[in-house]
């Protein structure tokens, strides 16, 4: 008998889903009661290595207002070759090509094993993936060689078969032509005109050649042969541009046009990506491609216009939002969402990538990653390790040696009739696909039951919420106790191998009845998707809501989630215990309300942005460390080990190593560090403390290896100014209050902060309270 732990795990391996409660109430109104929201944190392309290859169409449940996809939770009447669709209870017919199946000879997709399968479409073969570079040219030498170096470095990387485009922008906007032997030549934009899509069309000649190609209907081999000019023109493949387009990047220069003292040069990257979405709306409409924008700087003109050229006006801080002083940024909002809703709508990647020591504008421009499931990149140039790996790790490969990028995705959700979608969280838009089971009830993107994702990779997660559906309401009858409620997810996706593929992952849980089996669905809740899920909801509503209501709403879900389910006796908070299910949740939940996702003191929009914007996206071990990070202790008392993220364990003689998803910090304890200074790693009789400093840095590289973006990688000790990464972390359970210096054992927090004890005690106070 498996622990619910291991059928977590089990199913999280199988299948990517992982569900805040694995019991399910039968009655809506025992689902609301228990606090936590009914979802799951949903992995589309979860990797496995033992997935079949099937090489044929899905068979789908007739009735229309279901179109479900055969699973093995389907009953199969094998001698009348019939089956019966689990979320419907309509009788199917097999088709004919399935007139050989036995309860022996099963098709993979009957197989348990396989509740998730993927089927690749032969017939609906795909154009090949078109990638346009939109280059700013406002940078320094050195940044603008490494960019350079960089882009030629992707050209190499990039499958053979795909599209390329260039374009660059300063002060004025730069389509380049890739056709052109021997001379660059190029349209030019002004930078201060908004254009629409149809003027875009114009000016590039698009749409008159599309009425040329019209006019002669009589030769087809004319319009045949006009349409490949017309789209070689701005768009070409690879094989055929290759040396053209390095030859191309090799010359560019840094934008000619003067800056004056105390001014920012005048950048168009507004009008840019306008004209970037038109040139691909027209024509790739529905096409995976991917849009990689690369910044040196703020929008300082034209559409899109972040801050003014005036160097002494300071971009906008989280200060200047509160108190509304941000002249640029609800019209630049609204204007980057606009772009990002045209790219989206035609399946179109936005891929940020953003190199400079001040903010760039990412705050205004996050619509155009979280939309379109594009990647968001953050450094301080194009010169740095940081962003050329990053870059570089855009283009790898899996196991299989195929890219891990796929491209215009739908995700649909078909559920049983007890069970209703509330809506999404993540990288996508809604189809707007209001089906019988969409729910009243929004959560995130909701009223649909489907999702466009237009870039989507192994690790992309979404959440999705759940509501369950009285089935007789006002009726006394018990639930049977082997009813169930189930949910099909079915991801329709672009794979760069040139075909369609289809994967069905197909989920099965019980519906009990909470009111007599309350301690069984206590049992099935699973708190890391919870704590997830939550700061998921959290950073969600931080988009439009204070970030004080956001904290005072997290502290009441905690409070009426531990009156609920915590054990204790009224009033006294010494009897309060959790169940161990719900051990985790409060710590997780004390680390989420300290975290940069909803404190933006010290951190600037740009970053936040940043920050959130991983959270939304990532899978669920990489989204704990981001919430409560993750940290390792090496010292000469024993092995490496897992130590607590708290002030106590920075000791003076240990190394430590804390991962935070963004940052990777390599701390060295005062006495260490005076052993590095006096230089004993070199003796040959301290080779021992020689393997001691190597240790950590050997974890690190480990770790860099497999993630992305890349962290940044910082190497500090005691008393160190990067020490603050870690200070800032640590729950702070030794202050400059509490205990006086050289009397402790760590190392005390200079902050206000309440630490992780205090928290408990107030929660404990509150939840037992009669008067809460």
């Amino acid at each position: 008998m498996t622990t619910y732990q291991e059928f977590i795990i089990q199913n999280e391996e199988r299948d990517g889903v992982r569900f805040t409660w694995n019991m399910w109430p039968s009655s809506r109104l025992e689902a609301t009661r228990l606090v936590v929201p009914l979802g799951c944190l949903f992995t589309p392309l979860k990797e496995r290595s033992d997935l079949p290859l099937i090489n044929y169409e899905p068979v789908l449940c007739t009735r229309a207002s279901c179109r479900a996809i055969l699973n093995p939770f389907c009953s199969v009447d094998y001698r009348a070759k019939i089956w019966l669709c689990n979320l419907c209870l309509q009788r199917n017919n097999f088709p004919p090509q399935y007139a050989g199946i036995s309860e022996q000879l099963q098709p993979a997709e009957l197989s348990p094993q396989f509740t998730t399968i993927e089927y690749t479409l032969l017939r609906a073969p795909v154009s090949p993936p078109v990638f346009l570079f939109v280059v700013d040219t406002c940078m320094d030498d050195d940044d603008m060689i490494a960019l350079k170096e960089s882009l030629q470095m992707a050209l190499s990387l990039l499958p053979t078969d795909a599209l390329v485009g260039l374009i660059t922008f300063g002060r004025m906007v730069h389509v380049h032509e890739l056709n052109c032997e021997n001379m660059a030549r190029s349209y030019v934009f002004r930078g201060t005109k908004d254009l629409t899509a149809k003027q875009v069309q114009d000016m590039l000649g698009l749409t008159k050649q599309q009425s040329n190609m019209k006019a002669v209907p009589g030769n087809p081999n004319i319009s045949q042969q006009q349409t490949n000019t017309f789209y070689n023109k701005f768009i070409q493949p690879l094989s055929a541009c290759d040396m053209s387009l390095t030859d191309l990047l090799g010359e560019l220069q840094r934008d000619p046009w003067p800056v004056s003292q105390g001014k920012r040069p005048l950048r168009s990257t507004g009008a840019a990506l306008s004209v970037a979405t038109g040139l691909l709306e027209t024509l790739y409409p529905n096409t995976g491609a991917r849009i990689m924008l690369f910044i040196a700087g703020p929008c300082t003109q034209g559409p899109g216009i972040i801050i003014d050229e005036e160097l002494k006006h300071t971009i906008r801080s989280h200060h200047d939002i509160e108190t509304d002083n941000a002249k640029y940024m609800k019209k630049a909002i609204k204007f980057y969402e606009s772009i990002a809703s045209r790219s989206s709508v035609n399946g179109h990647v936005i891929d940020l990538y953003s190199a400079a020591l001040d903010q760039t504008g990412l705050h205004e421009m996050k619509y155009c990653t979280n939309y379109t499931g594009g990647h968001m990149v953050m450094s301080d140039s194009f010169n740095t390790s940081l962003f050329k790996q990053t870059f570089q790790k855009v283009f790898t490969k899996d196991n299989k040696n195929e890219y891990r990028m796929n491209f215009g995705a739908t995700l649909e959700v078909k559920t049983s009739q007890e069970v209703r979608v509330c809506g999404a969280i993540g990288s996508c838009v809604s189809l707007v696909q209001r089906a019988s089971n969409v729910s009243e009830t929004e959560l995130g993107i909701g009223g649909t039951n489907a999702w466009k994702i237009c870039g989507l990779y192994p690790n992309s997660t979404l959440s999705l919420f759940f509501e369950i559906v009285n089935q007789q309401p006002g009726t006394t009858q018990p639930i049977s106790s082997d009813q169930r409620g189930y949910v099909q997810f079915i991801t329709h996706y672009q794979h760069l191998s040139g075909f369609k593929r289809i994967r069905v992952t197909t989920i099965s849980r019980n519906l009990i009845d909470a009111t007599s089996h309350m301690p069984t669905i206590v049992a099935s809740f699973d708190q890391e998707c919870a704590s997830v899920s939550m700061a998921r909801i959290a950073v969600y509503r931080a988009d439009t809501e204070e970030g004080s209501d956001i904290l005072r709403w997290l502290d009441k879900m905690l409070i009426r989630l531990c009156q609920k389910f915590a054990i204790y006796e009224k009033d006294n908070p010494n009897s309060f215990q959790l169940i161990d299910t719900f051990t985790l949740y409060p710590q997780f939940m004390y680390h989420l309300r300290r975290s940069q996702f909803l404190q933006v003191f010290n951190n600037s929009p740009d970053e936040s942005a940043f920050y959130r914007h991983y959270l939304l996206v990532e899978d669920l071990t990489q989204c704990l460390v981001m919430i409560q990070p993750i940290l390792y202790a090496y010292s000469f008392n024993g092995p490496p080990e897992p130590a607590l993220l708290d002030s106590s364990s920075i000791l003076p003689d240990r190394i430590l190593l804390m991962d935070t998803f963004y940052h990777l910090l390599i701390y060295h304890g005062e006495t260490v560090a005076q052993w590095v200074k006096a230089g004993y790693q070199d003796l040959p009789e301290y080779e021992n403390f020689k393997q001691l400093l190597q240790a950590p840095v050997g974890d690190a590289t480990e770790i860099l290896q497999n993630r992305f973006p890349m962290p940044r990688y910082i190497v500090t000790e005691a008393g160190g100014s990067q020490a603050r990464f870690l200070l800032y972390k640590v729950n702070p359970s030794q202050t400059h209050t509490n205990c006086g210096w050289g009397q402790a054992a760590g190392a005390p927090i200079l902050t206000d902060d309440v630490n992780l004890q205090t928290f408990m005690d107030h929660l404990k106070k509150l939840a037992v309270s009669t008067s809460t």
